[in-house]
C-alpha cells in the first residue's frame, strides 16, 4: 500500500477538521430546558448553537478563574509579599 505524502495527509486532516466542524448533531434535553435555552438565545440575538458555545465559553472561563483563585490562595505569604513589592515598583514606574 502506498503511503500519502505529508502535505497530502495534512490537507486530508484539514478537510476532515473543517468537515466535522460543519456537522451538526442532536442532543437530548428536557423540553423546559430547551425552551429556556431558546429564549435566552433569542434575547441575546444568538442562534441556539451560538448560545450553547457561549455558555461553554462562560463555564470554561469560570473554571480558569476558580483555578487562579485557588492558586493565589495557595501562594506562600513570602511569595505574595514579593509579588506585591514588585507590583508596587512597576506601578511607581508607570506613574512617573
Amino acid at each position: 500500500m502506498a503511503r500519502c505524502s505529508n502535505s497530502h495527509s495534512a490537507s486530508v486532516r484539514a478537510w476532515r477538521s473543517w468537515y466535522t466542524k460543519s456537522m451538526t448533531t442532536t442532543i437530548k434535553v428536557a423540553n423546559d430546558v430547551r425552551d429556556r435555552l431558546k429564549a435566552q438565545a433569542a434575547a441575546a440575538h444568538r442562534t441556539l448553537g451560538e448560545h450553547l458555545a457561549y455558555l461553554a465559553d462562560v463555564e470554561e472561563r469560570s473554571a480558569r478563574l476558580a483555578a487562579m483563585r485557588e492558586a493565589i490562595a495557595a501562594t506562600l505569604p513570602e511569595a505574595m509579599e514579593s509579588y506585591r513589592a514588585e507590583l508596587d515598583a512597576w506601578q511607581r514606574l508607570d506613574r512617573d
